[in-house]
């Protein structure tokens, strides 16, 4: 029956979503005419609607705005709106583009992604908002037992009091431990012992029985997971093996077979890769249209100031330990390698990392390409074969990896960047590696698109202004 009611919410809201977008198209055709009363008949756009809806009703499902959205803060629900329009957007305006853009109005379908954009985001408030009150009220709420009486349990049941809009009411507590049986957990009172589970159901009202026990508190559930089966109750499982506080935790099913608890040291998602991939890929190419125009006059400058190479490659570490070849405009004496052991004693940095002020082994011209970070430019072939991202850590020598500690290895779990938090946070005054590493972890752990385009515009920034330079 849950089930059942479940999927008759989920087809009545995306029966209310398509009737808000055909008033968004309505609206947007009403509001394009009133400024070109020449526009097209409305039948000459009406077959775009057959475009339209199923795209946009794809991916408001891929963003979760079909199932209960009482969880989701009014930011998220904005945001995940906003995805879909951006996204969607694309997706239409280029079936456009190759069948009717000669008649199209592309201011038209302009107003209507914002149309759309703000009368479904005011659809999902109302209903959030009502739901909640209703559920305030007392109506549309479901009454939760929960199986355990330990910290877990208590935190379970604190989420629930913290967040009554959600509609999630504590109908109870069932002791697990031994007797003597406790009369109640923070106010609440504990209906019986877990041996009595079924009849406890029985007597109240019960929709979910939620199973919060600590992993030193072994219970064999199955049986009472068929049983409850049996009475049309939902049981969950709250999870309490592992308790690792820098990974971000995901349960899913393999195969849809095998349940996988996974651990992720990083926040980037499939979604947010791609979004990732698409900026590096387009500031690649203009990077190499820029090295394209500006390397005759370096390759000009380095080959008249000393002999050598033009380029200095090097074999440098990428995500997950991946070697790969960086080349750079040479900006160092040609046997600046050979010399390096020479000069270990005046490193400047604590740490995995060789830097030292007025490096005599860098060329005149070197050290006006490294003040204009001119030397990099070849790296954007890294990126575009996708070995470097824009925006990452800075790519070590496998000589510096091998130095790592333990908790520094986690900065070479993403692709290394041309720029960083590092080279935007005043590199030329950090002198200790260790700090570095801590800077590269907070990108890591903090990582958006919005942040990558921040660093690029302030890398834009130190180099016009050439500070933090080395």
């Amino acid at each position: 029956m849950l089930r059942q009611q479940s999927t008759l919410f989920t087809r009545l809201t995306i029966a209310l979503d398509v009737l808000v977008i055909i008033l968004a198209f309505l609206l947007a055709y009403e509001i394009r005419r009133q400024f070109n009363p020449d526009l097209f008949a409305f039948h000459e756009y009406i077959w775009t609607l057959l475009v339209i809806i199923p795209v946009w009703v794809y991916l408001l499902a891929r963003q979760g705005m079909f199932a209960s959205i009482r969880r989701l803060s009014r930011f998220e629900i904005v945001a995940r709106i906003a995805s879909v329009h951006v996204w969607g957007a694309f997706i239409v305006a280029a079936v456009i583009f190759f069948t009717d853009r000669q008649v199209f109005s592309r201011s038209f379908f302009l107003i209507f992604v914002l149309a759309s954009f703000g009368l479904l985001t005011l659809e999902k408030g109302l209903l959030r908002a009502g739901l909640g009150v209703l559920r305030r009220l007392g109506y549309n709420f479901r009454q939760i037992l929960i199986v355990g009486t330990r910290d877990k349990a208590r935190r379970f049941q604190q989420l629930l009091i913290d967040h009554a809009d959600w509609g999630l009411r504590v109908a109870g507590f069932v002791q697990v431990t031994d007797p003597p049986l406790l009369e109640d957990v923070d106010g609440i009172r504990v209906l019986g012992h877990v041996d009595d589970l079924l009849e406890i159901c029985k007597r109240h009202t019960v929709d979910e029985v939620v199973f919060c026990l600590p992993k030193d508190l072994f219970l064999d559930a199955d049986g009472y997971v068929r049983d409850l089966e049996e009475l049309g109750i939902t049981v969950r499982m709250v999870l309490d093996f592992y308790e690792i506080g820098l990974s971000r935790k995901e349960l899913s099913f393999f195969h849809e077979e095998i349940p996988i608890l996974t651990f992720h040291s990083k926040c980037f998602d499939a979604q947010q890769l791609l979004a990732k991939r698409c900026l590096d890929i387009c500031g690649a190419l203009v990077g190499l249209g820029l090295t394209l125009v500006l390397s005759p006059l370096i390759v000009l400058a380095i080959k008249l100031d000393s002999p050598g190479p033009v380029f200095f490659c090097q074999p440098r570490v990428g995500q997950g330990g991946r070697s790969f070849k960086c080349c750079k405009f040479r900006s160092m004496q040609a046997d600046a390698e050979s010399r390096k052991k020479d000069l270990e004693s005046r490193n400047e940095m604590n740490g995995a990392i060789f830097k030292i002020k007025d490096d005599p082994r860098i060329t005149r011209v070197g050290r006006f390409l490294r003040r204009t970070s001119l030397d990099e430019l070849p790296q954007f072939w890294n990126v575009l074969k996708g070995e470097m991202s824009l925006v990452g850590t800075r790519p070590p020598t496998p000589a510096e990896v091998d130095r790592y500690e333990n908790w520094q290895r986690r900065r070479i779990s993403i692709k290394p960047g041309i720029s960083g938090l590092w080279q935007v946070s005043g590199r030329s005054r950090i002198d200790d590696f260790d700090e570095i590493v801590k800077l590269d972890l907070q990108y890591i752990d903090n990582w958006s698109l919005w942040l990558d385009i921040r660093i690029l515009l302030k890398t834009l920034v130190v180099v016009f202004t050439r500070q933090g330079s080395c």
